[in-house]
């Protein structure tokens, strides 16, 4: 038995298969543009946007270095430089003190203090400082 489907009922069954595809087709293309204009808002710079410099963990000057002195104990070394950053769990004897800064559109700078003790007194310091009387007698 053949079906006898009139001429409306087939102009509204093709229009209603091309309304699903369509609004298929229009989901897709609005979620590709989505993702299209959120990841180019990440390459592009705006002019006039402030960038910030951000500074992290601790501060150690000059002067806070030629404080140390070899048998200088915990508490002394934490009333001059401060709480360390990273107090290494595996190793108790070591302290570290890290200090980073990032310009806008430098690269970031990074100065690491590590602090060595044995018996809980100062016996080496070691990184990216070095005591001033150690300077001058280098240039001498």
């Amino acid at each position: 038995m053949i079906a006898v489907v009139t001429q409306r009922e087939l102009v509204t069954y093709i229009f209603n298969y091309l309304e699903t595809i369509v609004v298929k087709l229009n989901r897709k293309m609005s979620l590709g543009l989505l993702l299209l204009s959120l990841v180019s808002c990440g390459s592009i710079e705006f002019p006039g946007v402030y960038k910030l410099t951000v500074q992290q963990g601790n501060i150690v000057s000059q002067e806070m270095i030629d404080k140390l002195k070899p048998g200088m104990t915990r508490a002394q070394i934490q009333f001059v430089l401060g709480n360390p950053v990273l107090a290494d769990s595996f190793d108790s004897e070591r302290w570290n003190y890290i200090y980073t800064i990032a310009y806008p559109d430098q690269p970031i700078i990074k100065q690491e203090l590590i602090i060595v003790f044995e018996n809980d007194r100062l016996i080496r310091f070691e990184g990216d400082y070095v005591p001033s009387s150690a300077n001058t007698s280098d240039q001498s």
